[in-house]
Formats: C-alpha cells, structure tokens, sequence
C-alpha cells in the first residue's frame, strides 16, 4: 500500500497498557526523587533561586549552629583529656614489651613516655583534666568528652580530608558546605560557611574547606581575625550607586548567558556570590566593630595577653561567637601561627603543647562561658578536634608520633550531655577499645543535632546520592541530652 493512502488501525487495550506501563516506572521515580528534595524542578528563573535561604530541617533541631575549634596537627589525648596512669608506672620501657605497637609514621619508636603534666578530676563530674588547661577546666561540666575517636588515616593530609569531608581524598565538600546546602544561612548578609584563619592552613590547603560537587555558593568564607578580614570589604566606586550598576551590568551579563547555555551551577554561584560580597560590605565592618563589647568581655577572651597566640586566637573566638549571634550557619576556627609545628610534636613535646595550650585555652573557655551566659549554648554545637592524636610512646626521645588508633574530642552546647565521659581507649591511651566512635559517626551525630538525617542530606552526583556519611555513620545516641 501507498504510504500516503496509510491508515493506522486503533491499537488494542492490551497493547496500550503495555506501552503506557514503560512509563509508570518514570513517574514514580519522580516523585520518589521530588520527596526528597531531589529532582524537583526549580520555580522560576535559574538565577533568582537563593541558594542560602533558609530550609526546613528534617526534624525539630538542638543547633542552629557550629562552631569548629580545628586543632590542628592532633593534640595529645594522654596528655590533655585522657588520663593514663599505666604510662607513669612503665614510663621508660621498651613499649613492644607491655603491648603491641603498630606501625607508625616515622618509624621511630622511644621508649613507653608519661604525660610530663599532672591531672587533675575537675567540676562535679570529676572528669580527668590535664593542668595544661586551667581554664577550659573550669567549664568541664559543660563538655562531652568522646574518649574513643579513630581515624582510618596516620596521615595529616589524607586525615584532615577525612576529618573535614568524611572522604581521605580530595575533593568532596566540607562538612560545614553540607551544613549550608542542607540549611541554608539565617543571615543573607554573610555568607553560611565561613572559617576565621589564625594564620595556619592545615595539610590538604584549602579543600579542607571546598565545596566539592556541591553548588559553589556553599564553600567557605574564609575570614582573618584582624582588620580587614576580607580583602576588597570596602568598595572603590566613588557612591553604591555606581557600584550597584557595575553590579546590575554583571547581573544581566550572566543572565544573558544562562538563557544561553541553560542553569549553570558556577554561574548561578558567582550571581549570588556577588549579591552577598556586596551586603558584606555592610555587615562585615559592625562584625569587626568590638567597641560595644566591655573591657572584662575582651579580657576574659584574653586580647590583653601578652602572648601573640592568646591574642590572636582570642580574636577569632570572640568573632565566632558575634558571628553565631548573628546566624552564621557553620564557623571553623584554625590555630594561630605561633611558633611551632602545630599541635604536631614529634619533638619538643612539652614546649610545644605548652605553647599550644597557652594559645587556645582561655579564649575557648571564655567561649563557652560567653555563649553560656548570653543563652546561646543551648543551640551552638562546639566541637574541639584535631585529625588523630599521639602514641603513648615517644618519637625519639621528647616527641610523640601520630595515633589514629584512638583519641580525644569533645563537643558542648547544642544537645549534647554536659559532664560525661564517652567511650574508653585501653589502659595506655593508645586503641580506642570500649564504644569505639568511626569519623562517620560525629559527623551523624553533628548533622543529626542540626536536625538533618544524614541518610537523607544527600546531592546526585556521578550517578549515585552522595552524602557527607557515605555509606556509613551512626548517631550516638548516647551522648544526646
């Protein structure tokens, strides 16, 4: 027959519903996705979407925020939060006599080495506190010391992506890039994720702090505790006039090129982050602005020390806290530059620690003293880690290598139980061997108090959901108030 003279006969019922039953799948798989805030279609124009608004939570939340105090380099847990007294009554015996060492990073095993400070129980817990912190141990009965942390990683680069990103690998976005992409910012002035910079970027540089595959918009901000924080906060224009119509040229530019070429996440990220580099010319100076702050308020955080490190991480504390107030979703502290390596002593132990201490402890305790008294720890989760800790033997003679067999966090405020103790190492400080607590599980447990499942925070990319847990992670249920 002709093909122009063919008419197609009606097909039958069978045949329609087999061809309309290909497409069933399709729909529910839609709306599977839709349900999870995942492949919903965006209303309105690509580049109006504001990628910092506030978003639900997935049950009622504990923490609206998080202020990280990163110790950079792996401070000792048998000489701060850990106490040990096996390692005095076998101090200067071959380790591989009393318990079985594992391979370390140096591969120079000392010989078993005691905590050269004393400790002490402390507030109504009694929980054990090294005198290397005086001050952070008068607030003990606010902390949740987590005794049994591990890392898959002896490594500090591969450690501090693990510890940042729940991945040991570069590239994957930073847990406080999870925490904006979940739920949004609570001040559209500054941005949701931003890390105070004491003069110390960690090994892995600054994917430490990276987005990954997440929109652009959500990596951090990274700030300086001085003035001005930010390069470029002031404008060059003559008026904000003339600044906003620079602004309006690059607005429509983009927008001229995303009709062109579709949504496109680093355009839409640079759209929004210029909106928010200009509202940060308002808001970033009243942050830095500390005149309304009274002088026992500065001295309790310890800008008047006369030690450089105190000072400057001071700053940064004092900064976290108006930031928080001011509804900065995720703030990161980085140690200040203060003379040695880190918390990372594989020599000169007890200088080093010392020094470190010296830094971070009375601004963190005014910290938490402040966010106390101004009502605001109840809902700012405090998380005090380093990427491992220390052997109880020493590296040489004075030092210690890395431990990530077992060590010491703690968290405060936020939902967490106040005074306890979690988890135990053996008796030398050395393997967590008692509600051992995986990288997988802080970071359930720190998304779990922001109110997010971390089983369903989660971004399609590379053709699976990624989340920040993987496939892993458990709440820890216990140390929830």
């Amino acid at each position: 027959m002709h093909c122009g003279r063919f008419i197609p006969r009606p097909i039958s019922r069978r045949a329609m519903l087999a061809r309309c039953a290909n497409g069933f799948g399709s729909l529910a798989l839609t709306a599977l996705l839709a349900e999870e805030g995942r492949g919903a279609p965006a209303a309105g124009n690509p580049a109006d979407r504001n990628p910092f608004a506030p978003r639900p939570t997935h049950f009622p939340a504990r923490a609206r925020n998080v202020i990280f105090l990163y110790m950079d380099g792996g401070p000792s847990q048998v000489d701060t939060f850990d106490y040990k007294p096996m390692l005095e009554k076998y101090h200067g015996r071959d380790p591989h006599s009393v318990f079985k060492v594992e391979p370390t990073q140096f591969n120079n095993v000392g010989k078993v080495m005691a905590t050269p400070w004393k400790f002490q129980q402390r507030g109504k817990s009694g929980l054990w506190v090294s005198e290397l912190f005086p001050h952070v141990a008068q607030c003990v009965d606010d902390l949740c010391v987590i005794r049994s942390m591990v890392s898959k990683f002896p490594e500090h680069t591969s450690a501090n992506y693990f510890l940042h990103t729940g991945s040991g690998i570069q590239g994957r976005p930073s847990m406080g890039a999870w925490a904006g992409y979940g739920l949004g910012s609570e001040n559209r002035d500054l941005p949701g994720f931003i890390v105070l910079n004491g003069g110390l970027i960690p090994p892995g540089g600054l994917d430490n702090f990276n987005s990954g595959f997440l929109p652009a918009a959500y990596q951090a901000s990274v700030f300086r505790p001085s003035d001005p924080p930010v390069a470029n906060i002031k404008r060059v224009e003559p008026t904000d006039r003339h600044q906003r119509n620079k602004l309006e040229a690059l607005r429509r530019l983009d927008q001229q090129e995303l009709d062109r070429i579709g949504s496109t996440d680093e355009i839409e990220s640079a759209i929004a982050n210029y909106e928010t580099a200009y509202r940060m010319q308002s808001a970033v100076p009243e942050l830095i602005d500390l005149h309304g702050e009274g002088p026992a308020t500065k001295r309790m955080y310890g800008l008047d020390s006369s030690y450089d490190g105190t000072r400057i991480f001071a700053a940064q504390c004092l900064m976290a806290r108006r930031l928080v107030e001011r509804g900065a979703r995720f703030v990161e502290l980085t140690c200040p530059a203060v003379g040695t390596d880190r918390w990372d002593q594989h020599g000169g132990l007890k200088e080093g620690h010392e020094r470190n201490c010296r830094a971070v402890d009375q601004p963190i305790a005014a910290l938490l003293h402040d966010l106390k008294a101004r009502g605001l720890l109840e809902t700012t989760l405090v998380v005090w880690a380093g990427e491992f800790g220390r052997t109880p033997f020493a590296q040489g003679s004075d030092g210690r290598d890395h431990d990530p067999f077992g060590f010491t966090i703690w968290l405060a405020g936020g939902g967490v139980k106040g005074g306890i103790a979690y988890g135990q190492t053996d008796e030398w400080g050395y393997k967590a061997v008692v509600d051992k607590v995986e990288m997988h599980d802080l970071h359930a447990t720190m998304l779990h108090l922001l109110g997010m499942d971390h089983k369903r925070l989660t971004f399609r990319f590379g053709g699976r959901d990624m989340r920040l847990t993987d496939v892993h992670g458990e709440v820890v249920e216990a140390i929830l108030a």
